[in-house]
């Protein structure tokens, strides 16, 4: 893993949606306004060179971040730093540069690519955009980057359904390696995609972040997907991140419940019947969250003081962690 400067920085971050009635209704019942807190106080970094992933349960707010970071969505509180700049700097053509360095791959890769488009236009529409290259250069700049995501130069006059989902995919890599970006964030890419092409995805992509020297945000559900391209992992958990660690130090040794719920959730495909931390209930609603820590509902480990008081993220044996148990030194084994 890289020990290089933080590229990226996220402080306190949040987002809330309004999620109200209409207002004349609202006025007519007398009921206050509802917010959905999507994002609720996240912080993390992100180190030059490296990958960090964000696993969680559906809703728990990763491709909020993802849009947050690549400025799709502003900031209801806190501040995003891109290699010193703040992202709120994105705005306006001031924000072009800035743009220019971080770029987003989507999860679903035929909804993110203009079916109208041919993938060489598709490709060539950010070269456009952000650079001044002649048409003669802008080709060859395509050209290239289909050699290098496996596709071949002739692909570009075909529309985006004459190719398999493993195939946009990497046509969508190279739309996002258009401009030469130093930053990618990947929100699910290969969630939609068979096992075996995954596989092929994310082996080009770790072949790219080596040769390109790129910095990912990769965002998915699938921990065996995690586990062979991160650096470092973050839980989240209704808005939240629960726990940071190195991926080894994660998958050996999780400390937060929720984390060993995930970890106990995939199959034991050793049969060696290792112990798993049973966890029961559903994720709460986010439009009212449980007080206290928002886990404690479904915590096997949970006391009085976790309905009470929202635990505070602190390093514990090096390991970024919101819990009161860990952090107290509970008993917490089944």
């Amino acid at each position: 893993m890289t020990t290089q400067r933080a590229l990226v920085e996220v402080k306190d971050a949040a987002r809330w949606f309004d999620v109200s009635a209409p207002w004349l209704e609202r006025v007519l019942s007398r009921k206050p306004r509802t917010l959905l807190r999507a994002v609720d106080g996240v912080s993390f970094t992100i180190r030059k060179g490296e990958t960090l992933a964000l696993v969680g349960e559906s809703g728990c707010g990763k491709s909020t971040i993802a849009r947050l970071l690549v400025g799709l969505y502003p900031l209801t509180q806190g501040s995003i730093l891109f290699d010193g700049q703040p992202l709120s700097n994105m705005q306006g053509r001031g924000g072009l540069a800035l743009r220019k360095r971080l770029q987003m791959i989507f999860q679903d890769p035929y909804a993110s690519l203009n079916p109208r488009w041919r993938v060489g236009r598709i490709i060539a529409e950010p070269i456009l955009a952000h650079t001044t290259l002649t048409p003669e250069e802008r080709e060859a700049r395509v050209d290239a980057l289909l050699i290098q995501v496996g596709l071949h130069p002739s692909d570009k006059t075909r529309f985006p359904h004459q190719f398999s989902g493993g195939q946009r995919q990497r046509i969508s890599i190279a739309r996002a390696l258009a401009v030469n970006p130093e930053f990618l964030v990947c929100d699910e890419p290969t969630s939609a995609l068979d096992v075996s092409v995954q596989a092929q995805v994310l082996n080009i992509m770790k072949d790219l972040q080596r040769n390109l020297g790129l910095t990912y945000l990769f965002i998915s559900h699938n921990l065996a997907v995690v586990h062979h391209v991160a650096d470092r992992v973050g839980v989240m958990y209704l808005g939240r991140i629960v726990e940071i660690a190195d991926r080894d130090t994660l998958f050996a040794d999780p400390k937060h419940p929720y984390t060993r719920m995930l970890l106990s959730a995939i199959p034991d495909m050793t049969g060696q019947g290792s112990s798993r931390t049973p966890v029961a209930g559903e994720v709460p609603n986010p439009l009212n969250p449980p007080s206290g820590c928002t886990f404690h509902p479904r915590c096997p480990f949970a006391r009085d003081l976790c309905k009470l008081e929202s635990p505070s993220t602190q390093v514990f044996k090096g390991v970024e962690i919101a819990c009161h148990g860990v952090v107290q030194g509970w008993p917490m084994q089944v």
